[in-house]
């Protein structure tokens, strides 16, 4: 197989050296732009242009227009003895509801005509081959009108979606409220998510937009300021994109039954949609907000320093591009939501609510030495620090892989200080390496010290990262959804009794697995820069699922 840059230069050489290159569809795409191609799987597209590694321009019958080079991958047999060749695609990923095998057939015959074809489209602004980047005009037109061209696009685009939404709205989740026979409020929930707030949303957005778009001289447009007023409700996305698999898997599991096939048809028709899968239709937002950094790039190029809304658009560029980190990570962490369920199952002698009710990410975990202020003796512990709380183990004391839950600390009830080495005037002790955890409503403290000055460091590094991201969180409103608690719940279920797992007997730990991936965390400047943590796995052949979940390795970068 073929990664994404050498199919792009395998398919880029391809077309380059004459030949006629046809790709058949294995994704239903929807458009939101009249220059994209819409097209269902099965569908045979003839690539005209590959030199953008992202879109490609290509033809169905008489339509020409844009369309995700992502949905499509080459990988070259050897060449036949004939003039024709044939190549065969796999999709980057495979649709829900479509089971198709994908080909590309390259076709040197007649190939003479179509480099200067394809040179004609270049120079009519389909792709400006110096850049890598999409252009929507032709090169010679000033700047003005490239951005005039870019400002319309954008327009364009905002229309469309709006329909889409509004037909996914009134077309299919109105009907589905009506059959309360085939549709419970908890399935609507997961398969359509927050929709409804997303196209409520998108209507002001949009009203705002067409406040600030110049009809006559398009160019003059100052959109920039829509999307810097409108930044903080972007994150509404954030709910939906972390929902869309399991709208998917739900759907996946109705369309089983041929009722619901026949009812989202029925639906289609009669909102007079376009001929896509309603699966097609629920992945729009999550394709829309990861397109408004390339259209903001876009207008940027061709917007002058001295236009009254380059700083607004530089600006708004920056925005949306956090935005889709942001959600990207979100979607991290719920992916990781298995292995936190299944780490709090290997913890003998669990008590209260489940980790899941209030966290989804475990930020850093070690041992320390740990005071309660009644009692004033040290105890040894390890603690695992997630997002809201600071949980407490014990390890048995013959088989150090083995703990026992001994509590956990409501971190939003605490503030993290520092403690200097020496008589600490709170406990009557000497400490070294140590920092204080003291809640907010009463005199209650809690003292731990580190064995090493590096490890305190990481700590508090550890704790800076959690208050962090607790606010980040209530500023999005991110949250574990009660589906997305009862699967996890179902994996560790099935893991456990594949295992043999039980509160009884010492639980038996699967094999060493990837702990929480792509975990790493950046530290403020005032706790020595340049140094970040990640999760990384242990390097031994065995060790305890816990260990696994939870060591971190601090790295330079």
């Amino acid at each position: 197989m073929h990664t994404l840059s050498e199919q792009f230069h395998v398919t880029n050489m391809l077309i380059s050296g004459g030949s006629i290159v046809n790709a058949e569809a294995v994704w239903d795409h929807v458009t939101m732009a009249d220059r994209e191609l819409a097209f269902k799987a099965g569908d045979v597209i003839k690539v005209l242009d590959a030199s953008n590694k992202d879109w490609w321009w290509g033809q169905i019958d008489e339509e020409e227009g844009w369309f995700p080079a992502s949905f499509v991958r080459v990988e070259p047999h050897p060449p036949q003895p004939q003039t024709k060749q044939v190549f065969y695609i796999n999709p980057i990923a495979t649709p829900r509801f479509q089971n198709t095998t994908s080909k590309l057939w390259v076709n040197q015959e007649d190939g003479g005509a179509e480099p200067a074809e394809r040179t004609s489209e270049v120079q009519n602004g389909h792709l400006d081959p110096t850049n890598d980047c999409l252009c929507l005009g032709s090169p010679l037109q000033n700047r003005d009108q490239m951005r005039a061209n870019v400002i319309n696009e954008i327009m364009s685009t905002e229309r469309h979606y709006i329909k889409h939404l509004k037909d996914i709205c009134e077309g299919y989740l109105r009907q589905c409220r009506k059959r309360v026979d085939m549709f419970n409020d908890d399935q609507l929930k997961v398969i359509f998510g927050n929709i409804e707030d997303i196209y409520r949303f998108q209507m002001g957005f949009v009203r705002d937009l067409e406040k600030q778009y110049n009809t006559d001289d398009p160019h003059l447009s100052e959109i920039g300021p829509c999307f810097l007023e409108h930044q903080d409700g972007f994150w509404i996305y954030s709910e939906y994109c972390n929902n869309h698999l399991d709208a998917c898997m739900e759907l996946s599991k109705l369309m089983r039954d041929g009722r619901y096939q026949h009812f989202f048809e029925a639906c289609r028709l009669l909102q007079q949609m376009i001929d896509i899968a309603i699966d097609g239709f629920l992945l729009t937002p999550v394709q829309k907000i990861c397109k408004y950094p390339l259209q903001l790039a876009e207008l940027l190029k061709y917007t002058a320093q001295e236009h009254s809304d380059y700083r607004y658009v530089a600006a708004a560029l920056a925005v949306m591009r956090n935005v889709t980190q942001q959600i990207n990570e979100r979607k991290r962490r719920l992916e990781n939501i298995d292995k936190i369920a299944q780490w709090q199952a290997s913890v003998l002698d669990w008590e209260g609510d489940d980790i899941l009710d209030r966290s989804s990410e475990l930020i850093y975990t070690g041992e320390l030495s740990w005071i309660y202020q009644p009692y004033g003796r040290s105890q040894q512990r390890v603690f695992f620090l997630f997002d809201h709380q600071l949980v407490l183990c014990k390890k048995d004391l013959i088989r150090r892989d083995i703990l026992y839950y001994k509590g956990r600390i409501d971190m939003d009830r605490y503030d993290v200080r520092d403690a200097i080495d020496g008589r600490d005037d709170d406990f009557n002790v000497s400490v070294k390496n140590a920092f204080k955890l003291c809640n907010k409503d009463s005199e209650e403290i809690h003292i731990f010290l580190a064995k090493k000055p590096e490890e305190k460091i990481r700590w508090l590094r550890a704790f800076h990262e959690e208050r962090k991201m607790v606010q980040e969180d209530e500023k999005i409103g991110f949250e574990i959804s009660e589906y997305q608690k009862r699967q996890a719940a179902m994996t560790v279920r099935k893991v456990t009794k594949q295992k043999g797992v039980n509160r009884c007997t010492p639980p038996s730990y699967p094999p060493p697995q990837d702990p929480l991936s792509a975990g790493h965390y950046e530290v403020t400047e005032d706790l020595a820069q340049g140094e970040v943590f990640e999760f990384s796995q242990s390097k031994r052949g065995q060790a305890p699922f816990w260990q696994n979940f939870s060591r971190l390795a601090p790295f330079k970068k």
